[in-house]
This record gives structure tokens, C-alpha cells and sequence, in this order.
């Protein structure tokens, strides 16, 4: 999802540069230019990019201009902007991908407490410039921005074109003034809104080949038969609109202005005659999409209106003869100079009937009485129109509340939140109260008909909702309620007229798709598992892709396991015959291990009807893709949960994807096999259509087991007792097992395991052996140093603990250390654990959660965990030292990103809880900006301590330093004490 702090920064940076206003298309070339991407309105949940920028009144004012088009300008703008937002524009040309953009610069602070030294650490900290001409140099040299941009802040910077100056062809230089005004009047011609001059020699040269020749830029506001070029209000005199020529105008009888068709030229034949009158279909229609403008509509706003609302083109003679509008409407010219640009009002009432209502004024005949019903249903019709479309929230996981799903291609549900629910609430409150039990509430209505928006009363009496009449019938209504996302019949006398107020929310209930489940979308096996699982409860919603119908996983987080709901879906698609039954005392012969885990869980695959059917599946499976082009199956959207097919000793293997590192690196885990990997998504691919169905019917054939009647749990094997196991019985299909228990809560079975035949004996079962060795045995204890308590508490405090302990990361290399920790995901994740002597103060590669860290071991405890500083996050942490591994020179070369710090400008105390959570709020996990005060040198780079001032440069108005913040409340403590 798209960063809407950033973007707004950006929009507001162009804005503030162009203090005479941008047009729409203007600001997105301007933000592509310098962000190297368009405006990303749709990520930010608005189908429209003008939609995007209304929702930002606090950055962007839009107004008309004398053209009618929409120009927008930053709000509440000065000359004054801050240069901040310049660097917040800076992206390195020699980065690949989406840029990390930050804003890295701080303001001049009012009364600076310190003196600047200058000194910077690998770059990040950027001294202030000590005058303009300084500073426009570092501009020029580090940031992407134009040059009206800098002439905000350096007006003695040179202008942009004007009429003035030298440009094109040469100085002078003769030239054909009719052909360039031929070529004018084709630019024109495509470009109706107008346009800036200084864009006008580029056209030019685009166009035509050819450079425009200087005298011609001059010439420009001599050719009134042409072209209109118009001054700006804005500072900067250069900046100029050219227009193409306005057509001559006549008055009305009212003395307003109406256009007059265009003259006719040689390039263009003269308009066909025109109708006198419009049709009183045509006058209607018209008629009800000014209802819906109180405002006033432009005129040229009707074609693209009447299209989306009728589905009809408007008749073109229409814009040309407005005048034929005027007993509907008045017509208002608010550019005298540009007749074009019209704004049509809806008349208050067509007679003089006072407050009477319009239709009692009309003619009491049948064809008023057409006319009044054609009226109301193309009043409901616009009714549903006029209701603004609902917007998918912004944040990658919204809560939602699942309604019903009859199909999971559109599962019917309603976010939950801040202007979703809670907006629906207050809603409802409102019509409650307005649509009230006393006498003056509303009378129902006499005849709904189907499509129609209404108020309903719900049979509780209470509860006044939204609603679609779906079908008429003699006493009863069947509705949808468009807010709950269900269906009713009810009597008539429930129904009631929506009021206006009630139209501006959009309708809550909405659909999405479940991914994976495409194919299956109808089963019944599935929609009963999703009514069992999901129907009427609140759910987190994963947002895989941004549509009229988002695709998302479903997950249910009510639980200590989060569980995806899309794949409990897929897998009640599985045909419970097909995998071995699993009971007490069950013995089984030709097992085969496939897999043995660190912790000490084993994976076995038992002789099954499924088994069989799954190797001939995935055997047909390899001659397909040999036949084919494998690249066409590639997985485009992974996800979690999601099953598809990559290489297992050389062939392909079903795998579920269990969790993703950013875009390119995943974990897989072979659902036959039971063994974890990471790879690139580039090595997964879709199981084909022609298998997809009998491959998915298939149980997972690798049963998770744990050797029984062991002193030890699984998770405390040590790495000897691994390899021991694995060396007997990996790579041996002739194995047996005799089944002690069956834990359905740990989805595992707990067995006798033999390497033979001889089940029967228990003694030589491979758990009889490892019990009367010494394979359990712990390896000598490594004990902690005096730090023991020290490490305790940092653990607790993370990136922070107090001003004068936190860790810092330099924001240059972060994408640096993503791809690194992907390229040890890729490595670690593969390679077997091997028994490792363990030493304290050595650097290893640990494995922490789902990603691997560069660590420094601390210290080895007695019961096989180690304690370890991971040196890129500044974290300690306890793992098993089973997950740790050597670390490669390869992973050696990106420096180690936690910088450890204290807090400059504030004296060395003991800092109380308070004020270290105060400090924890203000800076932890934040872009900030710090300037080094000093450095501690030490012989590791681990060692090294900075001492740094830290500003948070978030806000628009003002820096925040971080020392003053914390010296105020040291001083508020002391004045307490």
C-alpha cells in the first residue's frame, strides 16, 4: 500500500512551487518527473485521481479558472516554503525499483542551542547551508526538481520562457507566419483547455520536426484570430496560458451570453442546422440531472453525465443552442471572454405556484401524468447514482464483518472502523430520530417500484435502515438492505422516501473474492466450511489486490494460531479416503521418513489409495511441462496459505506457501514430504487446470510423528540426537511404526519407530535406543558474564531503552540489509544443520522467528538456548542453539546497520520509567533525522557509541528536537520532587 504521508508531501512540494496554480495533468508530470512513478490514487483506495485530491483539503485547494478547468493550488501556501520539502523529493538515479523516499532535512531551528561541527557519518547527516547560493548548489547536485520549483526559495535563480526571450531558432531569423499559425491552430485544436506558452516549443519540436521560431513566441498575443494568451495571477509574470480563440457570442433575451457556432475555415466544414426545440424526453432528462446540482453544473461537464447516467450520447447540438435550456434553466456566463464555459442552474419552480409542488403546476392529462412517472423513475435511477461509490480502506489488513458468501468469488461483507461502521452507526442514529414514531414523522409510500432507494423500518420496530426495493408484490416489499448486505420482505407500510441527507454515505456492503478458491468458488464442501468458519464473524482481511471486487485472504485471529480461512476452505476439497487411517495400536509396514526436524518431529509417509494417486498425478504432471512452456504457469500473486508446485529432488512437489519475505523471497513447505524451504517466487508454479481438481482431492501424505516413551519433548533434541535419527532412517522405505497415541490438538502421533519389520518387539524400536544413550546429554554450560542483567532489561526496551541507551539505523542502506536478509533466507533455509561448537563473542547467523539475523553471541545458558545481540537491530534475544549457523564471508561485507547512541543536548542521569516511555514514543521505529554531536570509538564496530542530536522532521510547521523535549520533562520531574 501506497505512503500517504509521503505522497502528500510530495503534491504539497510541486504545489508550493507553482503559486499560480497546476492543472490536473501538469501535477501528474510534474509528480512522475520526480517520484518516477504516477500518482498511486488507486493504492490509497479512489478509483479517481481527482478523487484523491479533494480528500486532501489540508494540502490542495482547487478552484475554475477563467477556462472552466480545474486548477489546483497548495492550501494555505506562503512564499516562505520550507526547503525540507525539497529533499523530501530526493531519489538516487542509480536505485532500481520504487524509490525510499525520506524526509532527511531539518528547518533552521529559531534559537540553535549548539554550534554545528560539521562533521557527518557515511553520509546521512546533511549540514544546513549556510547561505542561498550554497544551498542551490547542493539542490542542483542531489535533487530531481525543476526550476520553478527553486525559484520559490531563490528568486535571483533564472526564469522560465517568456514572451521576452530568446528561444527556438535563432534570434530573429525570418520565417512563415501562416504556416506557423496553421500549425498553431492544429496544437490548439488538441489542445481545447489551453496551455502553458513555455510547454508550447516543445509541442512544437514533437510535432513537427522543427524548432518554433523565436519571433513567433512574440508574435503570439498579436494573433487574436488564433489564439488567447493569458496572464496568471501568479508571482512569477513569465507564466502564461494560451487558449485557442474564443468564438464570437450574441445575447440572449435575457442579456446573458450564449455561444454561437464556430465559423467555418477550410480545415473544418461548417456544423449541420441544428433543431429548433429539444424533445421533451430529451428536456427531462436534462431536467432531472439539474435537480441533482444545486450548485450549478458546467455545461461542458453535460456530455460525459448524460452518457454515464442515460447510456445514450447527448445530442451535440445541445452545448451549441444552451438558450434552448433557459426554460429550465438560467445560464450563467461567468468568463465573458469564453462563452464556452457555461454554468446551467435548475429553475426553482417552472410556474409561479409559490411553495407549491413543480408537478401541481403541470397540465392534469394523461401525458402529465407519463411525464411524472417517466420523472420518478428516472429520479430513482439518479437517486442510486448520485450515492458516492465505497472506498476500500487504506490499511493492507481492515477488519471486516463477513455477512454470507453464496459464492466466494463475492463474499458479501462491511469493513469495520473509522468512516465505515461507525459512520453506518451515526447514520442510522440520525434516520431513527428522523424517521420517528410521533405523528410527524414521514408517511410511507404509496408505490415503491423496483430499483428504488428507501428508508425502511425493520420488523424490531426500532431500527430504521437503508434499502433497494428488489420486487413489488400486492401487500409486501422485498428489499436489500444496501448497508447490512441482505435481503427481506416486508409490508408496504414500512417503506418509507429517503431523504437527501441519507444519500452521501457510500452503501457498506460490499464484496470481495477469495483468493485461491476461484476454481472452486460454488462447491458446496467449501461455502459450508466458510459458513462454519467465517459467516457472521469479525475477521482481519489481507488486501492482495485493489479493484471494484478486492482479491483477500480471510484470516480468523481470535485464536492463539492465526487461521487462514481460504485454505481451511481448499482443504475441504479433500477426499478423506484417499490418506491412511490413523488409530492406537495400529501397526504400518514400508514407511518411509522423509523428513526429520531439528526439534526432533518426524515426518512419514504411510502406503495409501492417496499416495499412489499422488505420485501418478505429479508423474503426469512432469510430461505435461515437458511438453510445454513452464514459464506460463508462473505464480504471479502469492500468498499465504496458497498451494502450487515446485522442484523436490529434482521433481515437482506439491508445497503450501507459508510466509513471505517482501515480493521475492518466500517459505515454502512440501505438503508431501514435510520439509521447509525458502526460494524465489520465480522457482514456484501453478498447478495446471488440466490436474488442479484430483490434486487437490489429495490429503497431504506426510504425517507429522513424534517418537513416544522419549525422557525428552520434541524442541529439547540436541543436534547429535538430529543426526543420529536422521543417519538411520532417512533414505530407507522400508521402515514400520506402531502408533501409541493420536493428539488431535498438536495435529501429531506419537510412535514406536523401527528400521525393520519387527514392530512386535519394542526393545528394538529406534526410541528404545535413543533412551539408553547418550545422545540427550547437554554439552558443557558457557555461563553469563556480570552483563546478565543488563541484557535482561535491553531486551525489554528494544530499538530504545532511555536517552541515553537506543540504537539507531542509517536510513541509506535499509533496502541494502532487506535484500541481504533475503539472500540468508535463501541460503540458511536450505542448507542441513550440522553439530557447531559454539563460542562466546563469535559472530554467527541465528535464526529468529522467520528470518535470519547476523548476531553476536553473548552467552550459551544450560538448557541449549543462547543468547544473542542481533547487530543489525540492536535486539538480544534467546534461541535454541540448534538455529544457529556459521556466517559466510558473503554475508560479512554490508556493515553492521545498529549504530548504538546517546541522546546530545541533555545531561547523563538515571533516567525514571516515565521519561524513558516518553522517549520511546517519540522516537522508536521513526525516520529521524541525527546530527553527530561526537563519537566513542571502539576496537568492535558493535562497541562504538554516537552521541547525536535527533529531530523529527514529520510535520509541515515545525522541526521537533528531541533533547528539548526530554530536558523539559527531567525539569518538570525535578520541579515535582
Amino acid at each position: 500500500m501506497a505512503d500517504g504521508e509521503l505522497v502528500k508531501k510530495m503534491l504539497r512540494a510541486i504545489l508550493q512551487a507553482n503559486k499560480g496554480g497546476v492543472s490536473l495533468s501538469r501535477l501528474q508530470s510534474e509528480y512522475k518527473e520526480l517520484s518516477g512513478e504516477q500518482i498511486p490514487h488507486k493504492q490509497m483506495g479512489h478509483n479517481h485521481l481527482d478523487a484523491l485530491l479533494a480528500s486532501m483539503p489540508s494540502v490542495i485547494r482547487m478552484e475554475r479558472n477563467r477556462s472552466g478547468e480545474m486548477v489546483y493550488f497548495a492550501s494555505g501556501a506562503n512564499e516562505t516554503a520550507n526547503i525540507a520539502k525539497v529533499v523530501a523529493r530526493q531519489r538516487s538515479s542509480k536505485k532500481t525499483g520504487r524509490p525510499h523516499l525520506v524526509n532527511t532535512q531539518m528547518r533552521v531551528k529559531p534559537a540553535a542551542p549548539l554550534v554545528l561541527n560539521g562533521k557527518i557519518l557515511d553520509n546521512h547527516l546533511v549540514p544546513l547551508a549556510s547561505n542561498s547560493t550554497e544551498l542551490a548548489t547542493t539542490l542542483h547536485c542531489h535533487c530531481m526538481c525543476n526550476l520553478s520549483f527553486l525559484l520559490c526559495f531563490f528568486p535571483d535563480l533564472p526564469a522560465p520562457l517568456n514572451l521576452n526571450e530568446s528561444h527556438g531558432s535563432g534570434k530573429g531569423k525570418p520565417y512563415n507566419p501562416q504556416q506557423v499559425q496553421g500549425r498553431i491552430r492544429e496544437i490548439l485544436g488538441k489542445y481545447s483547455n489551453g496551455f502553458w506558452v513555455s510547454k508550447l516549443p516543445q509541442i512544437y519540436r514533437e510535432l513537427y520536426k522543427q524548432d518554433l521560431p523565436t519571433e513567433a513566441i512574440k508574435d503570439l498575443e498579436t494573433w487574436t484570430h488564433i489564439c488567447t494568451v493569458e496572464k496568471t495571477c501568479s508571482s512569477n509574470p513569465s507564466e502564461l496560458l494560451l487558449y485557442p480563440r474564443p468564438p464570437a457570442a450574441h445575447l440572449t433575451r435575457s442579456g446573458s451570453r450564449s455561444p454561437r457556432s464556430p465559423p467555418s475555415s477550410s480545415s473544418s466544414p461548417s456544423p449541420p442546422s441544428s433543431p429548433a426545440t429539444l424533445t421533451p424526453d430529451l428536456k427531462l432528462k436534462l431536467e432531472e440531472l439539474l435537480v441533482k446540482y444545486s450548485n450549478g453544473l458546467w455545461a461542458h461537464a453535460l456530455p460525459k453525465l448524460f452518457q454515464d447516467t442515460y447510456k445514450t450520447k447527448l445530442p451535440g447540438h445541445v452545448l451549441e443552442n444552451l438558450h434552448l435550456l433557459s426554460d429550465i434553466c438560467t445560464i450563467d456566463y461567468p468568463m465573458p471572454d469564453n462563452p464556452k464555459r457555461a454554468i446551467l442552474y435548475k429553475r426553482s419552480s417552472t410556474g409561479g405556484g409559490g411553495g407549491e409542488d413543480e408537478n401541481c403546476n403541470r397540465r392534469n392529462s394523461s401525458t402529465s401524468e407519463e411525464e411524472l412517472r417517466v420523472r420518478q423513475e428516472l429520479g430513482r435511477r439518479l437517486s442510486n447514482h448520485a450515492v458516492p461509490s465505497l472506498q476500500i480502506p487504506k490499511e493492507e489488513y481492515p477488519s471486516v464483518l463477513v455477512v454470507e458468501a453464496t459464492n466466494t468469488n463475492g463474499v458479501i461483507l462491511r469493513y469495520i472502523g473509522e468512516g465505515y461502521s461507525q459512520a453506518q452507526e451515526s447514520m442510522e442514529d440520525e434516520m431513527r430520530e428522523f424517521y420517528g414514531l410521533d405523528q410527524s414523522s414521514p408517511t410511507p409510500l404509496s408505490s415503491p417500484s423496483s430499483g428504488q432507494l428507501v428508508a425502511v423500518r425493520a420488523e424490531e420496530e426500532e431500527e430504521i435502515l437503508r434499502a433497494q426495493v428488489c420486487e413489488v408484490m400486492a401487500e409486501k416489499v422485498k428489499v436489500y438492505y444496501v448497508d447490512h448486505g441482505f435481503s427481506e420482505v416486508i409490508s408496504k407500510t414500512k417503506v418509507f422516501e429517503l431523504h437527501e441527507k441519507f444519500f452521501k454515505l457510500p452503501f457498506q456492503a460490499t464484496k470481495c473474492k477469495l483468493a485461491g478458491l476461484e476454481p472452486f468458488c460454488q462447491e458446496p464442501a467449501v461455502l459450508k466450511k466458510f459458513e462454519t468458519m467465517a459467516s457472521g464473524r469479525i475477521l482481519l482481511a489481507e488486501i492482495l489486490e485493489r479493484g471494484q471486487t478486492p482479491l483477500v485472504v480471510l484470516y480468523d485471529t481470535s485464536q492463539d494460531d492465526d487461521v487462514n480461512i481460504n485454505a481451511a476452505c481448499m482443504k475441504a476439497l479433500q477426499d478423506k479416503t484417499l490418506a491412511s487411517p490413523l488409530q492406537v495400536n495400529s501397526a504400518y509396514m514400508n514407511v518411509t521418513v522423509s523428513s526429520v526436524c531439528s526439534d526432533g518431529t518426524i515426518y512419514c509417509q504411510l502406503p495409501s489409495r492417496g499416495l499412489a494417486k499422488l505420485n501418478e498425478i505429479l508423474e503426469n504432471i512432469e510430461t505435461y511441462f515437458h511438453s510445454q512452456v513452464t514459464s506460463e504457469f508462473l505464480v504471479s500473486r502469492p500468498f499465504c496459505g496458497k498451494g502450487c508446485l515446485a522442484r523436490y529432488k529434482g521433481k515437482w512437489s506439491r508445497v503450501e506457501i507459508t510466509n513471505l519475505h517482501g515480493s521475492r523471497v518466500l517459505d515454502i513447505l512440501f505438503i508431501d514430504v514435510g520439509v521447509q524451504a525458502s526460494v524465489e517466487v520465480i522457482e514456484l508454479r501453478e498447478i495446471p487446470p488440466l490436474f488442479l481438481r484430483d490434486l487437490i482431492a489429495i490429503p497431504p501424505q506426510a504425517v507429522k510423528c513424534c517418537l513416544a516413551d522419549l525422557a525428552v519433548s520434541v524442541g529439547s533434541w540436541t543436534p547429535d540426537a538430529v543426526q543420529w535419527l536422521r543417519e538411520k532412517v532417512l533414505n530407507i522405505t522400508d521402515c514400520s511404526m506402531k502408533v501409541a497415541k493420536v493428539d488431535e490438538t498438536k495435529r501429531c502421533i506419537y510412535v514406536h519407530l523401527f528400521t525393520d519389520k519387527n514392530f512386535h518387539d519394542p526393545a528394538r524400536s529406534l526410541n528404545h535406543q535413543m533412551a539408553q544413550s547418550d545422545l540427550f546429554k547437554q554439552q558443557p554450560d558457557v555461563f553469563l558474564t556480570s552483563h546478565r542483567f543488563l541484557l535482561l532489561h535491553t531486551h525489554l526496551c528494544f530499538l530504545a531503552c532511555h536517552p541515553g541507551h537506543f540504537v539507531l539505523q542509517p536510513w541509506r542502506d535499509m533496502y541494502k540489509l532487506v535484500v541481504l536478509m533475503g539472500e540468508m533466507i535463501l541460503y540458511y533455509n536450505k542448507t542441513e544443520e550440522k553439530p557447531l561448537n559454539i563460542e562466546k563473542n563469535q559472530i554467527y547467523a541465528a535464526k529468529v522467528e522467520n528470518n535470519w539475523h547476523r548476531v553476536l553471541v553473548k552467552g550459551v545458558l544450560t538448557n541449549g538456548l543462547v543468547s544473542v545481540y542481533e547487530l543489525d537491530y540492536g535486539k538480544h534475544e534467546l534461541v535454541s542453539c540448534t538455529q544457529l549457523r556459521p556466517l559466510i564471508k558473503e554475508f560479512r561485507q554490508l556493515p553492521f546497520q545498529g549504530i548504538t547512541a546517546q541522546l546530545a543536548g541533555v545531561k547523563p542521569r538515571q533516567w525514571s520509567e516515565e521519561a524513558s516511555i516518553v522517549f520511546r514514543n517519540h522516537v522508536e521505529k521513526k525516520p529521524l533525522v541525527a546530527q553527530l554531536e561526537a563519537i566513542q570509538e571502539a576496537t568492535n564496530p558493535w562497541d562504538r557509541k554516537l552521541t547525536v542530536f535527533l529531530v523529527d522532521t514529520s510535520q509541515e510547521e515545525r522541526d521537533i528536537w528531541v533533547h528539548d523535549i526530554m530536558a523539559e520533562f527531567a525539569d518538570e520531574l525535578t520541579n515535582e520532587l
